[in-house]
């Protein structure tokens, strides 16, 4: 055995014991151990934020909570959106209509550490442009929710207005 391979076999063994004893003590090498799946509160609170982009007005700060290649089957528009450039005109035309928006029901599927969904009814209050009158759209959604990068990113959003309403 050369020196270089005798030192090399010390150092792959020194890394193997701390490694060992780290995992025996509980702890790893980024601190307390604690489950990364999120809970249903946390993922039905993403349409708060969603929520809180629609009233800044700004269709790319709506946008961004989309990942680069979501899909958009929205309320309002026959057209399915499958790219930034879609969703942010979709919301370019949405968004003057001051929607407020609000949970009527909602069932939370967490499928893993990375991905849940969130699906129900909601309903809209939208402000009429040129009367300021105010009408309620209630409508059936679903947000397919991926953590990308480390950050929650909706990956589908279907919504689809009550056909009884």
């Amino acid at each position: 055995m050369t020196r270089k391979t005798r030192i090399r076999a010390a150092l792959v063994t020194a890394a193997a014991v701390v490694t060992a004893a780290t995992v025996t003590a509980g702890v790893s090498a980024a601190g307390p151990e604690e489950s990364p799946r999120p809970t249903r509160k946390q993922i039905a609170s993403f349409f708060d934020t969603w929520n809180a982009a629609l009233r800044t007005g700004d269709p790319d700060q709506v946008a961004d909570l989309y990942a680069k290649d979501a899909i958009l089957l929205p309320t309002v528009s026959n057209e399915v959106r499958t790219d930034r450039a879609g969703i942010v005109d979709y919301f370019e035309h949405f968004l003057p209509n001051k929607p407020v928006g609000k949970k009527i029901r909602t069932i939370v599927n967490v499928l893993d550490d990375n991905s849940a969904i969130d699906t129900g009814v909601y309903e809209f209050t939208l402000t009429d442009q040129d009367t300021g009158e105010k009408r309620v759209v209630q409508a059936r959604y679903t947000y397919e929710y991926e953590k990308r990068g480390g950050t929650w990113k909706i990956v589908n959003h279907h919504s689809s207005a009550m056909p009884e309403g």
